[in-house]
């Protein structure tokens, strides 16, 4: 199986850790970049390569440590424990918020975050073992123009004498 095609729950817990690590550092460094283009186009503007690249390392750095302190926390817990359950997760929130914290360079922070963050990792797999659907599947988007309302006949039933064209197969 590919990395680029690999979800996190296609193993179980404590399996596959490094392909796990790379999937959540696969969206933390989506994340960062997002972020960080925010940043340095409304906020900072730094001046020059080397300085627009520490602003994005700013950004990137502690978001991939974060994801994958989350991740290797929670599989090597599940591997020391033997049980599958949300003190995993926990456990992952809080090595994930103890990152946060030293990233923003504050115990005040970085405390209730790894209780928040550790919280949320237990709801997530509260979800998962249930069943619950956190992000829903967007239905497909329209693949017509804001032009073809005219010509849009699919609300009114078919008038055969108005059919005057062929298949092309007879």
């Amino acid at each position: 199986m590919s990395l680029l095609s690999y979800k996190y729950y296609d193993t179980p817990e404590g399996q596959d850790i490094y392909k796990k690590v790379f999937v959540t550092s696969k969206y933390a460094v989506l994340t960062g970049l997002a972020s960080a283009t925010l940043d340095v186009l409304m906020f900072s503007h730094p001046k020059g390569f080397v300085n627009t690249t520490g602003r994005y390392m700013f950004y990137i750095g502690p978001l991939v440590g974060m994801a994958s302190a989350f991740t290797l926390t929670t599989n090597v817990a599940q591997n020391i424990r033997n049980k599958n359950d949300g003190i995993n997760y926990f456990l992952g929130g809080i090595a994930a918020g103890s990152i946060f914290g030293a990233w923003l360079r504050s115990v005040t922070v970085g405390v209730p975050a790894a209780v928040v963050l550790g919280a949320v990792g237990f709801v997530k797999k509260s979800g998962v073992d249930n069943g619950w659907t956190f992000m829903p599947e967007m239905p497909p988007s329209a693949t017509k123009t804001i032009k073809s309302v005219k010509r849009d006949w699919t609300m009114v039933k078919d008038i055969e004498e108005n059919k005057t064209w062929t298949t092309g197969a007879q």
